[in-house]
């Protein structure tokens, strides 16, 4: 009885051993995620602003008699909204003139005013818009006054120099036809530099 009970115990020693013993169960690995490099989105240019400009005028008129270029610059002010990676805007501005008309000189472009609408894509920090308003301008010749309501076409761009200060160019094309009941079709091509602060 004894020499039984020793060999049970026998067995029941040796088993784990014969079984390979405990199993160690690996705690599975962890995965550290890869972080995900951030990509900076552009900027919100929604909001108002106002700068100066500076620039060139190109004027040139049916029968060339009252063709001339010159400096032109002034004042603007606008508001945009960005909806996304679509900007939506209207925007005014002035510009005094410093163009002489026809040679011999026969007169000259005093100021251009206008009112215009602009849709434009951003990319990045730049934002590059097309155009389209009404224009006013007034121009002297002979000694006499003349005014006359016209429309412009043309495309810009604006690049933010930091959240408040931007600077860009535009480039407009001007058409007034039978400027002030004179007969005269008018076309001018400004280009211009522009510095605008942000509100």
């Amino acid at each position: 009885m004894r020499s039984i009970a020793a060999l049970l115990a026998t067995v029941a020693i040796a088993s784990p051993a014969l079984a390979g013993g405990p199993v160690a169960v690996e705690p599975e690995p962890t995965v550290t995620p890869i972080a995900q490099p951030v990509i900076a989105s552009g900027m919100d240019w929604t909001g108002a602003y106002a700068g100066v400009q500076l620039g060139y005028a190109d004027v040139d008129s049916n029968g060339s008699l009252y063709d001339g270029d010159g400096m032109i610059g002034g004042i603007h002010a606008g508001y945009r909204w960005d909806m996304g990676s679509i900007v939506a805007g209207a925007e005014v501005d002035w510009d005094t003139a410093d163009i002489d008309l026809g040679d011999p000189v026969l007169g000259s472009v005093d100021d251009v005013a206008r009112l215009k609408l602009m849709v434009g894509t951003e990319i990045g920090r730049s934002l590059v818009y097309g155009t389209v308003g009404a224009a006013h301008a007034s121009a002297t010749v002979d000694g006499e006054d003349y005014s006359d309501n016209g429309w412009l076409f043309g495309a810009g761009f604006d690049y933010a120099v930091n959240d408040r200060w931007t600077v860009g160019g535009e480039v407009l094309k001007h058409k007034f036809d039978d400027f002030d009941a004179t007969g005269v079709d008018i076309d001018a091509t400004t280009v211009k530099a522009k510095v605008a602060l942000r509100f």
